[in-house]
């Protein structure tokens, strides 16, 4: 029997790719062995992934591969669906990835991705011209781009700030861009430039005690924090599953705090959004929204997809939350480290407090442009990400669990080596 194989199948797991031709499809999430010492766990952990061994992936920042569990629940779905025709609802997927989320299954919104919550954020808060929204020089064009439209087609005004180095620093320059006109503090719980961390907690109980509203923008929170969505306290909070929880593409959320629910305008509606309607009625008439933040997704949704998510937050609960952060951290920290240890060959971009840093480490070099930079590391056999955002011109590594220790100290050696 094929090696792989058979160490697949100790896991509890099939082969995705033969399902196509018809064999029987497993997809139930992998038996760990947790007595196994740590490289040993986390080698079965990486073996359950499709990734080519041809090169070492340090971009999970943009993209999370996913695990045999989730490509194969897809698949199944897929398959059934074709086969009876009937596509189903994913309310039963709603209800565990709000459990998975810690909200609750009304609080949450099943989008496609991170940016159509933050659109949904950033159009339907009752805002003016000139009330004042907080964003970050570090943004994400997901984040960015919807609040400058609305800037540009309503009058709001933005106010950018760049990021300090702690959490402490940061929170206190929050406070100081408040004034009587801020209405939004629109924020990245990570940047995606150098993994910068805000404490959002702290930050959402100050806004709440000045009436200003937390508009998170959440694209690196699912998968790498042990993420308690009621804990952090914010009104709303954006994010996607293709990244850090390792799900499938075109899977995202937005969750509402219940209490804030009918401050957020829904602007584009249909199927399940509504209470009733009427086009026999003169004139027809809305009856008005469902009591829920499912009034802001609607209309006919992949089944697959979101048994995929379902699948990929089983995954983490096998292997469990708070040990998948840990996991992070240390490989983060690692990596840190070491970069910190090469002194001035390399500029390390992301903040030293490990609570200010996950789970990404950005860096440049003071003779090495970015672009020949990513160039010669794509070469030896390393994906990463160079970072144009906020003019930094720089190379970010992202590490996920799939990762190793191994991988980390080549990567290091081959920075020695430029």
């Amino acid at each position: 029997m094929n090696p792989r194989r058979s160490f697949l199948q100790k896991l509890g797991l099939s082969i995705a790719l033969p399902s196509i031709l018809g064999m029987k499809i497993k997809s139930k999430p992998p038996n760990f062995d947790f007595s196994l010492p740590d490289p040993e766990f986390w080698f079965q952990v990486r073996e359950t992934f499709p990734l080519t061994k041809n090169r070492v992936y340090f971009n999970n920042g943009t993209f999370g591969p996913a695990p045999f569990p989730v490509l194969e629940k897809v698949e199944a779905i897929n398959q059934l669906v074709s086969t009876t025709g009937e596509y189903g609802n994913t309310d039963q997927e709603r209800i565990a990835i709000a459990e998975f989320l810690n909200c609750q299954t009304e609080e949450l919104s099943l989008t496609h991705n991170t940016t159509e919550g933050i659109n949904i954020m950033a159009w339907g808060l009752p805002l003016k011209a000139g009330d004042e929204v907080i964003l970050t020089t570090h943004d994400h064009a997901g984040n960015a781009l919807p609040w400058l439209n609305r800037a540009k087609l309503d009058g709001i005004i933005l106010k950018a700030f760049s990021p300090a180095n702690t959490q402490e620093e940061n929170l206190d320059l929050v406070k100081s861009l408040c004034g009587p006109r801020t209405k939004v503090i629109a924020i990245p719980h990570i940047t995606c430039t150098t993994g910068l961390v805000f404490p959002i907690r702290e930050i959402s109980d100050y806004a709440r005690s000045k009436g200003i509203y937390t508009a998170i923008d959440g694209a690196h929170g699912a998968g790498t924090f042990n993420l308690n969505l009621h804990e952090l306290g914010c009104d709303f909070y954006a994010g996607c599953f293709h990244k850090w929880l390792l799900g499938p593409s075109g899977t995202g959320f937005l969750y509402v705090k219940k209490e804030k629910l009918n401050e957020l305008q829904a602007l584009q509606i249909g199927g399940y959004s509504d209470l009733g309607w009427d086009m026999l009625s003169s004139p027809p008439i809305l009856k008005g929204y469902v009591d829920t933040a499912h009034r802001f997704d609607y209309g006919t949704q992949s089944k697959s997809l979101y048994a995929g998510v379902k699948a990929a937050a089983d995954f983490h609960t096998a292997i469990g939350k708070q040990k998948v952060e840990d996991r992070l951290r240390t490989l983060n920290q690692r990596l840190y480290e070491q970069m910190k240890d090469l002194g001035t060959s390399f500029e390390i971009l992301s903040p030293e407090e490990p609570q200010s840093r996950l789970p990404m480490i950005t860096f440049r070099s003071p003779s090495i442009p970015a672009e020949e930079l990513n160039r010669k590391i794509s070469k030896n056999g390393f994906r990463v990400r160079q970072i144009h955002e906020a003019g930094l011109n720089a190379i970010r590594v992202s590490t996920h669990i799939y990762n190793s220790e191994e991988e980390i100290d080549q990567f290091v050696q081959l920075l020695q080596k430029l």
